[in-house]
C-alpha cells in the first residue's frame, strides 16, 4: 500500500508543470503580440494608426487559438526486482519481490501478474486472475514434486514490463524445519506471580510441518479446567484466570525418542575391475543414514540393450561385491540403494562408467604330437622255476616276457636248441608274452636244464630251470600185491 501511494503522489506532482506549460506559452504569446498591436508599422500614415476625430476606435482583430501540447505517451515500468522464494509446502509456493526501479510518472503502476510454467515447457500461464498490488503472492493448488519456473510482470496503462524470472526451477515440496520454541526474554528466568493474579503467557514457536504444542506441569498435561490454551500457527497462549499455590511435589522420567527416516543414497560407486564374466564393484556408505544404522544395500544391474533393471543382491551388508555370471558381449550399468529400518532410499548411486564383458578370442595352438618310443629290450616278468614230474606224465614250463619289437623266443635243453618241428615231444607256444614249453609224456632222459631265451634288436635275455623226471613207484606196490 505504501508503494501505491508513493506512485500516485509522484504522478500528481509531475503533472502540474505539464498543465501549467500551456498557460505560460499563452502568456508569452500574448506578450509578444502586444507590441505588434500598439506599435505602428513603418511606412504607414499616422491616419491609419489613429482613428479620425469624432469616430469610435476600431476593435483589435481576434487572435487565433493555439493547439494544446499533447501529453507524453504511457510507458511500461521496468521489471520487478529480487524475486525470491519465501516459503514452500507440498501444494503451494510463496514468492516475494521488490517494486520496479523505474515507474513512469504519467502511467504509474496498476499491479503485478504472476506467471508459472513447468520445467521444460514454455507454456506460461497467469495464476492470479486480477492484478495484485502486494509484493507477495502464494501460488496454490500445485502438484507435489512438480518443478516450476516462476516470473513476475508489472502492469500499467503502458502495458507489461519485462518479466523478472527466478533462474532455477522450484520443487513443489515442503521444506521441513525442526520445531523451535522462542522463549521470551522475561521467561528465561523465574517468573513470579501472586496468588489470585492472572497469568497470560504468549510463547512463539516455529517448525514445519506445524508442530503439535503440548503444555506440561510437573511432566503431566495441564488440567483444561484450570488453564485455557489457545494455539495458532506461530504461537501458543496459556491463560490462567486466577493463580493458586499448590504443593511442590516433583517426579521426573526420561524418555529417549529416536526419529528416523529413509537413508540417502551411497556417497559414491565405481567399477573396480572387469574380468571374464565378472565385475567388481566398490561403494561408500551414505552421508545421511536416516538417523539409524544402515542394515544393507540392494544392488541392481541393467543391460544396455534393454535398459531394464534387475535385483542381483538384496540386504547385502558389505561395501564391495563381485557380480558374476554376466553375458559375454553385453554392456552393463549398476546402481545401489541403501536400506535401513524405514526401507530403501528414494535415490540411488549409479556407476558413471559402463562394464563391458568382452568376447575373448582364443588362439588354440595344439601341442605337436610326439610319438612315444615304446622300444624296449626283452625282459622276463616271470622267470622259470625248478620243478619235477613223473615219467609218462606230461608237464609244462611257463614264463612271461615283454619287449618291443616283439622278441623272438627260443627254448634250449642242456644248451641245445629245441625245435618242435623235428621233435614232436616238445610243443612251444608264445602268446601275449606268455611262453610255454609242453613236454609230452617225458621219459627218464628228458630231465635236465631248460633255458628260455628272448631276443630282439635291442638285446637278449635268458631264464632257466631244472626239470627232474622221477620214476613211478608202483613196482613196490605190485610186490605187496603178490605177497598177499
Amino acid at each position: 500500500m505504501t508503494l501505491g501511494v508513493a506512485a500516485e503522489t509522484a504522478t500528481m506532482s509531475n503533472a502540474a508543470p505539464a498543465e501549467a506549460a500551456p498557460a505560460e506559452a499563452t502568456s508569452t504569446a500574448e506578450g509578444e503580440a502586444l507590441p505588434a498591436e500598439t506599435a505602428p508599422a513603418e511606412g504607414k500614415a499616422p491616419a491609419e494608426a489613429a482613428p479620425a476625430e469624432g469616430e469610435a476606435p476600431a476593435e483589435p482583430a481576434p487572435e487565433e487559438p493555439k493547439a494544446p501540447t499533447p501529453p507524453p505517451p504511457d510507458e511500461p515500468t521496468s521489471e520487478p526486482l529480487e524475486v525470491t522464494v519465501e516459503d514452500k509446502s507440498d501444494s503451494s509456493v510463496t514468492i516475494t519481490w521488490r517494486p520496479p526501479k523505474t515507474i513512469p510518472a504519467n502511467s504509474g503502476l496498476d499491479g503485478y501478474t504472476v506467471e508459472i510454467t513447468k520445467e521444460g515447457t514454455e507454456d506460461w500461464k497467469a495464476v492470479n486472475e486480477d492484478l495484485t498490488v502486494s509484493c507477495r503472492y502464494a501460488i496454490k493448488n500445485q502438484t507435489t514434486g512438480d518443478r516450476l519456473l516462476v516470473r513476475v510482470v508489472a502492469v500499467n496503462s503502458g502495458g507489461r514490463s519485462p518479466p523478472a524470472t527466478i533462474a532455477d526451477p522450484i520443487l513443489v515440496k515442503e521444506v521441513g524445519a525442526r520445531p523451535k520454541v522462542r522463549l521470551p526474554r522475561f521467561l528465561r528466568q523465574r517468573y513470579v506471580k501472586k496468588v489470585g493474579e492472572k497469568i497470560n503467557l504468549v510463547i512463539p514457536f516455529s517448525g514445519k510441518p506445524k508442530p503439535v504444542v503440548t503444555w506440561l506441569k510437573d511432566g503431566e498435561p495441564l488440567d483444561p479446567k484450570r488453564a485455557n490454551i489457545r494455539t495458532s500457527d506461530t504461537d501458543s497462549i496459556l491463560f490462567v484466570r486466577q493463580a493458586e499455590r499448590v504443593e511442590d511435589f516433583e517426579d521426573k522420567a526420561a524418555i529417549i525418542i529416536q526419529i528416523i527416516e529413509l537413508p540417502g543414497p551411497p556417497a559414491s560407486i565405481k567399477v573396480a575391475d572387469v574380468w571374464g564374466f565378472n565385475v567388481a564393484l566398490e561403494w561408500t556408505a551414505p552421508k545421511d543414514n536416516g538417523n539409524t544404522e544402515i542394515t544393507g544395500y540392494t544392488v541392481q544391474k541393467a543391460d544396455k540393450k534393454t535398459g531394464d533393471w534387475f535385483n542381483i543382491l538384496e540386504h547385502y551388508t558389505r561395501l564391495n561385491a563381485t557380480i558374476s555370471d554376466l553375458i559375454m558381449g553385453n554392456t552393463y550399468t549398476f546402481r545401489i540403494f541403501a536400506e535401513n529400518k524405514c526401507g530403501l532410499s528414494e535415490e540411488c548411486a549409479r556407476t558413471k562408467e559402463e562394464a563391458t564383458i568382452v568376447k575373448e578370442v582364443i588362439d588354440y595352438k595344439p601341442t605337436p604330437f610326439v610319438e612315444r618310443d615304446f622300444t624296449e629290450a626283452p625282459k622276463f616278468t616271470t622267470v622259470l622255476n625248478d620243478r619235477s614230474t613223473t615219467v609218462g606224465y606230461s608237464t609244462k614250463l611257463l614264463c612271461s616276457v615283454r619287449g618291443s619289437p616283439k622278441p623272438k623266443i627260443m627254448w634250449m635243453k642242456n644248451k641245445m636248441i629245441l625245435n618242435n618241428m623235428d621233435n614232436p615231444k616238445y610243443r612251444m607256444i608264445s602268446t601275449g608274452g606268455i611262453c610255454t614249453l609242453e613236454i609230452r609224456k617225458p621219459g627218464q632222459y628228458d630231465g635236465g636244464e631248460y633255458v628260455c631265451r628272448a631276443e630282439n634288436q635291442l638285446g637278449k635275455v635268458d631264464t632257466g630251470c631244472k626239470l627232474e623226471v622221477k620214476k613211478p613207484v608202483y613196482a613196490d606196490a605190485d610186490k605187496d600185491k603178490e605177497a598177499e
